[in-house]
């Protein structure tokens, strides 16, 4: 017959080497599903200009685009064989849509001979602010 303590302890060691790897495994597995949803809420950002919420459940979890670490790339794809299509940003179509109605208006006044400074003030403001998110 074999002591129980001895027994224990060898059962308690494996369990332990065991517990060990099981740790390791969620962990990474953690880090991949948290990596992938990051990249599907920038991917949903960057194509629909609104952050994807997550469930009313999860809170503790806060992403802040920006804060990229630098990743690493794959086999290089030729250019000719992948055309690049720039989507639009919203905001910045936005504030050319703005532009545009701001200098109709000051064309308008001008025509007319009413006061313009406001305008003018308006369009300097919006090309700015156009500028700005264009950099």
């Amino acid at each position: 017959m074999t002591d129980p303590i001895v027994e224990y302890l060898q059962w308690k060691k494996q369990g332990g080497e065991l517990r060990a790897k099981a740790k390791q495994a969620i962990e990474a597995r953690f880090r991949e599903l948290l990596t992938e949803a990051v990249h599907l809420a920038e991917e949903y950002r960057s194509d629909f200009g609104v952050a994807l919420a997550p469930p009313a459940s999860v809170t503790a979890f806060k992403f802040k685009a920006g804060a990229k670490k630098a990743v690493k790339k794959a086999t290089p794809v030729p250019v000719a064989a992948v055309p690049v299509i720039k989507k639009p940003d919203p905001k910045t179509a936005a504030l050319e849509k703005q532009l545009a109605a701001a200098r109709k208006k000051l064309e308008a006044a001008k025509a007319n001979g009413a006061s313009t400074k406001n305008l003018e003030d308006r369009v300097y403001e919006l090309e700015d602010d156009l500028r700005l998110a264009t950099q």
